[in-house]
């Protein structure tokens, strides 16, 4: 692959890629895409069209098929090298050929070739995944389908590379969306982040329905769909007839069990936190983060974005635990030497450093800050909380799971991907390996609501003690799949896959019992399945259970003192035999029955074409793009210098850079990152003035939040009452009465205010008496939790 950003083709031809059609199936948790991509080739000489993109990190690629005018080609699993050299040797022959393969470096990146397309000649072509859907705070399943790749910056040090894809708001193929679902459970509604035609129930259950994308969407954004059903948090047993083609005993010979299960917290457990711990927060700080938040005039940066998050974390901590802050970028630098103990006066420090912070650090490498937190000790009885924000711009997205992992037992990892193209191998894979959880922040979302929400993750009371226990007639027997299940939180659901061998000429049956503890209090489900199913489901829950034990595998192979050839060969073999992606294999097809062979020089075109880089990287550039060693996706192979942009790289200490081009300059200054902006959230700027205790001081900055002047709010308090109760008395009034639907946000802030204020042991009744006449509302001393 070339190395030159500032490459297009001679003529800038139109990008081969016309149209994408996908086509949603959900049964229950989990989706089959079918997404079909239709090519032409516009050209006057034979092409060769390349095209990198984005799937979900957990999705496993089950089909993937070529039609050129009548005739179809179904493509094949192979090991990844041996079809390389097939679709090398069909191209540079003159044959039609197609080959899909995984990044070797994240899961969630792939690549396309399709081969010898002669001039005018049309290509459909079809890929079929299935993925678990993710479960979202309000119990919705989420699917999105992703529209942009960032680029992955990588260490000029490293030789490997992820191919990029830029923003999809320039790309000028269009997209149609249908979607069918069908469900045990009762379909309360489906909502999207894009325009959708009125959903339609084809039963009178509504477990039945279909939807469809309004027509003519641009594919401007990630499209996000949001399912709710009625009893989501009922555990259900779903049982898969095997591959009659496929010998018994083997994974898809057998038939194939897969369990849901999402526990309920009660509401005692919800207002249970702890008050422990060690929180140490993990900001990226590359060029990249210098972005804005979504494509909106009112739009944030994501720096200033994180900003405001981490003013409300420091707030929202508790009294006596530990915290440090880690910013990374080319390199890395944390606020403290060492987590030190949360007081007003390391509060102050840390919020004074926050503000000065920019998206200043150069490239991404995660990898050298994880190994500095691992590296030091934890406290006892303080369990180390790691809170990671980036918009997952990484390369080396293996090697940083497997480090999480590694280290597992000794943290929670929760993971925050910061606007459209984050890394869903990255963001869900390290919550995933550090038992925490992980949010998306893409689109109008606000940051402070997902991180807050994580942060009564970690201090709620999660479930742990979980085991599964089998109870099967004589003569069969469940092989477990899944890797063990450690810790669930609050919000999260956990599918677990088995195999069951075997046959019983009686009990039609089996059951299986799972058991955890929630706050030391025993929890028990026992589910029955049956033995003999006969619903053809088109095998979806054995590819994922394969797909599952692949990434196990996978793990395994990078593991020290592993015997990676043998775990590699077993890799291929399941991934083969399941007919799913993995990084050792690829899909090949190649058009053997083509009987004229395509003559002339072969052109090579990546897909979108460079002269559409120009107007996505005026949005938005990452530092030092193409001199820090990126692969380049838009250049064609027989080419010829641009005119119409330069990209200039100025290294010194503090990594400036400038594009130029014939109409436009950006320039970056230190003056210009040091002037933080003053807060615009009455909320943020209420909590901004809190103390580390939880009180407020009476003075004219609170005084102002409320729209009152200083002796305005100091003359209706009663002699009797401290004015730093008064103050935190009308803080509280003020939130509950006129800002409750950010209540998420500043929920901690005030169970710091509402214990201090106890902690007073005044009479209060007339002091919220007066509060409620100052501020013209009418706010009870329960609803304070006073």
């Amino acid at each position: 692959m070339v190395n030159c950003c500032d490459l297009v083709s001679e003529k800038n031809e139109p990008v081969p890629l016309k149209s994408i059609s996908v086509e949603l199936q959900v049964r229950d948790h989990v989706a089959s895409v079918s997404s079909c991509l239709q090519y032409v080739n516009e050209e006057e000489r034979p092409l060769e069209a390349v095209f990198v993109f984005p799937l979900p990190a957990d999705a496993a690629v089950c089909h993937f098929s070529a039609r050129i005018g009548e005739q179809e080609i179904v493509a094949e699993v192979q090991d990844k090298q041996s079809a390389r050299d097939q679709y090398d040797d069909a191209v540079s022959s003159g044959q039609q050929a197609f080959l899909l393969e995984e990044s070797e470096e994240s899961s969630d990146v792939f690549k396309l070739s399709v081969g010898c397309l002669s001039p005018g000649q049309k290509a459909s072509i079809t890929i079929v995944y299935i993925i678990e859907l993710s479960v979202q705070a309000d119990d919705a399943l989420r699917f999105c389908l992703p529209a942009v790749l960032n680029p992955r910056y990588t260490p000029a040090v490293s030789a490997a590379g992820v191919p990029e894809v830029s923003s999809a708001s320039v790309i000028p193929y269009t997209l149609s969306l249908s979607v069918e679902v069908r469900s045990s459970d009762r379909i309360s509604k489906l909502e999207s982040s894009c325009p959708l035609d009125p959903l339609e129930f084809l039963d009178a259950q509504h477990t039945h329905a279909t939807v469809n994308l309004t027509a003519g969407h641009r594919f401007d954004k990630d499209v996000e769909l949001f399912l709710y059903y009625e009893n989501s948090h009922q555990p259900s047993a779903v049982v898969e007839a095997g591959a009659s083609a496929a010998p018994s005993g083997s994974l898809m010979g057998d038939p194939a069990l897969m369990i849901s299960l999402y526990p309920e917290f009660p509401a005692d457990v919800m207002s249970s936190l702890a008050s422990r711990g060690e929180f140490i927060f993990v900001v990226d700080r590359s060029g990249s983060m210098d972005c804005k938040m979504h494509h909106g005039n009112d739009a944030q940066m994501r720096i200033e974005s994180a900003r405001d998050t981490l003013l409300l974390l420091l707030k929202s901590l508790p009294m006596g635990c530990y915290f440090n802050i880690y910013g990374f970028g080319s390199h890395f630098e944390s606020f403290f030497p060492q987590s030190v103990v949360y007081s007003e006066d390391t509060m102050e420090e840390a919020l004074k450093r926050v503000k000065s912070m920019s998206a200043d650090m150069g490239g991404t490498e995660i990898l050298q800050p994880l190994k500095h937190i691992y590296s030091q000790p934890c406290y006892p009885d303080h369990p180390r909380q790691l809170f990671i924000f980036t918009d997952g711009e990484v390369w080396n997205t293996k090697e940083v799971l497997d480090l999480v992992k590694r280290h597992v037992y000794s943290h929670r990892c929760f993971s925050f991907g910061i606007g459209e193209g984050a890394s869903t191998a990255l963001i869900t894979g390290m919550a995933r390996e550090g038992s925490g959880h992980a949010q998306f922040i893409t689109g109008t979302d606000r940051m402070q609501p997902k991180v807050m929400q994580s942060l009564r993750f970690a201090l709620q009371p999660a479930v742990d003690n979980i085991s599964v226990d089998w109870t099967v007639p004589e003569g069969v027997k469940v092989d477990m799949l899944s890797s063990s299940i450690n810790t669930l939180f609050q919000g999260q659901r956990a599918l677990i896959y088995a195999q069951i061998k075997g046959q019983s000429s009686g009990k039609k049956e089996g059951a299986v019992t799972v058991k955890y503890k929630l706050k030391d209090q025993p929890v028990t489900n026992q589910l029955q399945f049956t033995l003999q199913p006969t619903e053809d489901t088109g095998l979806t829950i054995h590819r994922l259970a394969a797909r599952s034990v692949i990434r196990s595998l996978e793990l395994e192979e990078r593991a020290e003192g592993a015997d990676a050839e043998n775990v590699r060969k077993r890799i291929v073999e399941l991934s083969v035999q399941a007919g799913v992606s993995s990084a050792h294999t690829a899909f090949i097809g190649i058009n053997k029955d083509h009987n004229q062979t395509v003559k002339g020089p072969l052109l090579q075109r990546r897909v979108p074409v460079a002269h559409m880089l120009q107007m996505s990287m005026m949005q938005c550039q990452p530092m030092g793009m193409c001199a820090l060693g990126f692969p380049s996706l838009f250049s064609g192979m027989v080419v010829q210098r641009a005119r119409p942009m330069a990209l200039q790289m100025d290294f010194d200490s503090t990594m400036h850079y400038s594009m130029a081009s014939s109409n436009s300059m950006i320039e970056s200054d230190d003056e210009s990152d040091q002037k933080a902006e003053p807060l615009k959230d009455p909320v943020l700027q209420l909590v901004s003035l809190q103390k580390a205790t939880g009180c407020w001081e009476l003075n004219a900055s609170l005084a102002a939040v409320f729209g009152k002047t200083e002796d305005e709010v100091t003359n209706q308090k009663t002699a009797q009452v401290d004015g730093s109760v008064w103050a935190t008395v009308l803080a509280l009034i003020w939130l509950y009465a006129f800002k409750s639907d950010q209540q998420v946000e500043w929920q901690f802030v005030a169970m710091k205010a509402a214990s201090w204020v106890r902690s007073q042991k005044h009479s209060l009744s007339q002091c919220v008496c007066d509060g409620n006449a100052l501020l013209g509302c009418q706010v009870t001393e329960d609803m304070l939790g006073i």
